[in-house]
Parts: C-alpha cells; sequence; structure tokens
C-alpha cells in the first residue's frame, strides 16, 4: 500500500502507534518530528495521543557531489555521526567532509532558530520520546537523532515512520527500545516511491503545524 501523502502516512502510523498505547506504557508522551519531511506525519501521531509535537533538527551529511546520499549526520551539538563503512568503501576520510559538516552546522542552527522563535525544546527526560520521519531507507540520520535522544533520559524512546527498510530496522533496534512502522520492506531504494505526493514540505508549514499544538517553554 502506497500512501497518498504525508498526511495518510501519519495517519496510518498513528494507527499502529494507538494499538501499542492501549498496552498502558507510553505514559506521559511527547512526539518529535525529523523536519522538514517528519513534522506532518508527526502531526497526525500528536493528535491521536493528545501529546506535545516539537522538532528535533538534524542534518545529513551527504557524499561529495551526492549530497542525496547520506554518508554523516549531525543533531544539536553532538559531534557528526559517520556511517564507517561507508566511508571505507568510498575510500573517504571524516576529515575531507569538514566543510560539508560546517555547512550542515549553520543550516541546523538556522532551522532550529526559525522553527522555535525563542523557545526551548518540549522537555523529554523521564517521557516516552516518539520519534517520526516520513521514512528511512539508510537510517544514519535517524541513528543520531535516536542517540541524541538516549542521552537525554527519556523513560522509552520510540522511532515511528510509516516505511523502513527491514536491515535498517534492524539495525535501528540497537538504538531505540523499540520500532513502530506501517512497511518494512526488504529494500528500500527510495521512501518518495511509497508516497504518491512526496513534495518538498517548507518552513512555512513547519511552523504553522508547530504553532497548532501547545507551545513550548518560553526562553527566560
Amino acid at each position: 500500500m502506497r500512501f497518498r501523502d504525508r498526511r495518510h502516512a501519519g495517519e496510518e502510523l498513528a494507527v499502529r502507534i494507538l494499538d501499542r498505547a492501549a498496552d498502558g506504557d507510553l505514559a506521559n508522551p511527547v512526539v518529535l518530528a525529523l523536519p522538514r519531511g517528519g513534522v506532518p506525519v508527526a502531526a497526525q501521531v500528536a493528535r491521536a495521543l493528545q501529546a506535545p509535537l516539537d522538532v528535533l533538527v538534524a542534518r545529513k551529511i551527504g557524499v561529495p557531489g551526492r549530497p542525496e546520499s547520506g554518508i554523516g549526520a549531525i543533531v544539536a551539538d553532538d559531534p557528526p555521526l559517520f556511517d564507517q563503512w561507508a566511508l571505507e568503501t568510498l575510500d573517504l576520510s571524516e576529515d575531507r567532509l569538514g566543510a560539508a559538516v560546517a555547512r550542515e552546522r549553520l543550516e541546523l542552527r538556522r532551522r532550529e532558530e526559525v522553527y522555535r522563535g525563542g523557545r526551548r525544546p518540549v522537555p523529554v527526560k523521564d517521557r516516552t520520546v516518539i520519534l517520526v520521519d516520513d521514512g528511512v531507507a539508510t537510517g544514519v540520520t535517524a541513528r543520531a537523532a535516536l542517540r541524541h535522544l538516549r542521552g537525554r533520559k527519556p523513560r522509552l524512546l520510540i522511532l515511528g515512520v510509516p516505511v523502513c527498510a527491514s536491515g535498517t530496522a534492524d539495525l535501528l533496534g540497537r538504538e531505540a527500545d523499540d520500532i513502530l512502522c506501517v512497511h518494512q520492506p526488504s529494500q528500500l531504494r527510495s521512501v518518495s516511491e511509497w508516497y504518491d505526493d512526496f513534495d518538498q514540505v517548507g518552513d512555512d508549514e513547519v511552523i504553522a503545524t508547530l504553532r497548532g499544538f501547545s507551545p513550548v517553554t518560553p526562553t527566560g
């Protein structure tokens, strides 16, 4: 089953997560979206759970000359996380990617400022944290995000995605307490192939979606 769009994907994912919530172990949940594509998906999950919605900004580090192919990722001020196997296969070093990391760090900070507008992140310590994206192929960005969140000491850490390659799900299962997804194909060439409408999500849509939920604690 393909998804009509990200909203539809979020509705289907929310059904899976509500089934899990029926067991009674998703206490005090907060939904975190990986922007930008994860935001409209996560919004449906947050509405279904009546939970706060926030973003966790992560940036993919692309292969030189092929920026769409992720070889690493950064989150917050954490050091970059690289796919070591891919580095060796492509005969690349972390030093050679320093300029790319610096560029993505600037964009990460820009997005955090634009999306939050001076507001603090929603607290996650001792809460059920559900990290949501619109799909996962190689998983390097999701892995960096999950590792960052683990350091913030959630009670339970769950990755929720509409579609995730089965092999990647196995790897990410080492970082999350659980992975909930609608589809786990054995091969996933591109997340977009699972959507009829996979148009880019803009900053304005992210900001408007976040404003529709309970505000996070203001700075100061």
